[in-house]
């Protein structure tokens, strides 16, 4: 018997902007897109080299039924290819197709295809709508939610961008019993993180099942999902353009983007994050805001599901001058996330930068 979906609505002032629907396939992606008004529209699909071959028929099969006529624009995968060039290569087709204000994009693939896409939705005649199909764990549960988009600018992260919120996010969340390994526990370090930051029943439960999750059985990962989008869709609904709660988010971020970065993307974003959410315990406890058995616990739970928490040789004092072009800074100083405890952070804007070096140096050494 087939399980029933999710459908979780995403506020803004009161009023519902877009549904998330965590569904076990395609075939409800044509009803959610019709819902928008897409009748005598264009859609073009932006997908990437490694997920079009996978999902790219199924996706314009079911979209094709609902609009005018879909094209599609297809990019090379990977971070390396997240810039300002290939939106504008993406500007270039929209505008060869005749795309209108009407119109829409479909985002199909993992963060990087969402981001860009949705920078290129928010800046192509001053914004046009779009659709979300993440296809990783880690897109579903972050990047897909909440209308951050961008593109990365001389290999500093997301330093280009805009807030666009997309009309509809639809997960099927069959596509991740194929996800790579690798790829799979990335996403489990945004996922962790929402527990550390929200919810320490929520932390303690992804450790309870970890085993569960690590099979990929599909109850499981409904429950872990929903949940981390719940985690999220609060957060933004109270903060949608970053003023204040929604810095949260940013746990592990301010280390792990430089690490990410002094790494030329050559770690997975999760696993820069894991190490960087390593560091922010560390500082913490090294604050007497937790226990060391509960820096041992944090660092553990990463671990468990292969996120590393130490990042090998690397210039402790260059992470530290990256982290000053982080887009987090204010006034000078860095917008740094700490735990109060297990379910409870807090931004901080007291952390110095001989305390940074210190978890920095924390998670280098071997």
């Amino acid at each position: 018997m087939k399980k029933e979906g999710r459908t979780l609505p995403v506020r803004r002032e009161g009023e519902i902007c877009y549904e998330i629907r965590l569904e076990q396939d395609f075939e409800k992606l044509a009803e959610g897109a019709a819902e928008l008004g897409t009748e005598g529209r264009k859609i073009c699909i932006v997908t990437d080299t490694h997920v079009g071959p996978l999902y790219l028929e199924a996706v314009r099969e079911r979209l094709s039924g609902v609009c005018s006529r879909v094209t599609v624009y297809t990019i090379e995968a990977g971070e390396d290819y997240k810039t300002l060039d290939t939106v504008r290569g993406l500007y270039e087709h929209l505008i060869l197709e005749h795309f209108d204000r009407r119109d829409l994009l479909a985002a199909l693939g993992g963060g990087v295809i969402g981001d860009l896409t949705g920078f290129a939705a928010a800046t192509y005649l001053r914004g046009i709508s779009f659709i979300q199909i993440p296809t990783t764990l880690l897109s579903q549960v972050d990047s897909s939610i909440g209308g951050k988009t961008g593109v990365d600018f001389d290999s500093y992260k997301n330093m280009v961008g805009a807030f666009h919120m997309p009309r509809l996010v639809y997960m099927n969340l069959s596509v991740l019993q194929t996800l790579p390994e690798r790829q799979f526990a990335s996403g489990m370090a945004e996922i962790l993180k929402h527990g550390l930051i929200k919810n320490a029943d929520y932390f303690q439960w992804l450790l309870d099942h970890r085993q569960d999750i690590l099979e990929r059985k599909p109850e499981a990962l409904m429950q872990m999902i929903e949940e981390s989008c719940k985690i999220k869709r609060d957060v933004v609904e109270k903060d949608p353009t970053e003023q204040g709660e929604r810095a949260l988010l940013n746990f592990g971020h301010t280390i792990g983007h430089a690490v990410e970065k002094l790494k030329n993307f050559q770690m997975y974003h999760g696993e820069c994050v894991a190490a960087g959410c390593a560091a922010a315990a560390y500082l913490s406890w090294k604050r007497g805001l937790i226990d060391e058995s509960e820096l041992d616990r944090i660092c553990g739970a990463f671990q468990s599901f292969s996120l590393p928490v130490k990042v090998g040789r690397i210039d402790p004092a260059k992470v530290l001058e990256t982290t000053r072009s982080d887009k987090k800074m204010e006034a000078g100083r860095i917008k740094f996330v700490l735990l109060q405890r297990t379910g409870c952070a807090f931004v901080d804007r007291t952390v110095t930068e001989a305390e940074m070096l210190d978890a920095i140096k924390w998670i280098t050494e071997e």
